[in-house]
């Protein structure tokens, strides 16, 4: 079967038929997937049969892989998270608007999320488009925004007083939580390393405050820009299917994983591809 490109969204999303991911890509495919990605910035396949070790193999197509500093990972794969929320877990992974781990110097790819048990109702995943917030912004916020940096760090999430270190979930415990101090630096208008276009880089989680200024002082201006990055026209939002996976390109998207199915339990595997620094 010959590849299929189905979009999904104004903002972003698409889905990709003909596509085995148990099986290696040959170039040309690869190449249409990866086009895919840059096009779309988040894109599914359905219906896919993946052991661990095959959805590494997938990614490491793109990249090396990620071990997550914070969060114990599947039973023998470091490299694969096992995000999982019982029934009677009051917290979900991935519950508010980020971009994944970019307090790290050198912020990861993207993410590969494979959908193993997911809810009767509920569990939906939405994606903000970081290239058409910028785009939207008028000019003279754009000469403002060149000149500022960023501080990012996981200590409100990750810490020894942060959010997950302080719920009582029996599942996703975190590790290493005294190393989630450390702090990285990067523009709010990052350059995307491939397409060479330009797009808002904080986000709630992570990003803290801007270089130089207080965190009061950065308050109002970041909540701004993280209350208009995540406005209606840029967000793509999707309803899981059972054996599906997302590949969302990191570098331009934020992600926000919906926490509206109480009582139910929702699996996934995520392997994380490695970044670069952002410029």
């Amino acid at each position: 079967m010959s590849i299929e490109i189905e979009p999904l969204g104004a903002a972003a999303g698409a889905r990709i038929h003909g596509v085995d991911l148990s099986q290696p890509l040959d170039e040309a495919d690869f190449a249409r997937v990866r086009r895919a990605l840059l096009d779309h910035l988040v894109i599914f396949f359905p219906d896919q049969h993946l052991s661990p070790d095959e959805h590494k193999a997938f990614g490491l197509r793109f990249g090396t892989l990620n071990i997550h500093p914070h969060v114990k990972p599947l039973d023998g794969h470091p490299e694969v998270l096992n995000i999982v929320k019982e029934p009677d877990d009051r917290l979900n992974f991935g519950g508010g608007w980020h971009s994944d781990m970019s307090f790290l110097d050198k912020p990861v790819l993207g993410s590969i999320l494979y959908a193993r048990e997911i809810p009767r109702t509920g569990g939906d995943t939405m994606w903000a488009n970081m290239c058409l917030a910028y785009d939207a912004l008028s000019t003279g916020m754009k000469q403002m925004l060149a000149g500022l940096t960023a501080i990012h760090t996981a200590e409100d999430i990750y810490g020894a007083q942060g959010i997950y270190n302080n719920d009582d979930r029996r599942s996703m415990r975190t590790q290493a939580a005294e190393q989630a101090s450390g702090r990285a630096e990067h523009p709010v208008v990052r350059t995307h390393p491939e397409t060479g276009r330009k797009l808002l880089f904080v986000n709630e989680a992570f990003t803290t405050k801007f270089k130089g200024m207080t965190r009061a002082e950065s308050r109002p201006l970041l909540d701004f820009l993280c209350q208009h990055a995540t406005s209606a026209p840029f967000v793509y939002r999707h309803r899981w299917t059972e054996n599906e996976v997302a590949f969302w390109d990191n570098r331009c998207t934020q992600h926000f994983a919906l926490n509206d199915y109480a009582g139910q339990r929702r699996v996934m595997h995520r392997v994380t591809v490695n970044g670069d620094r952002p410029y």
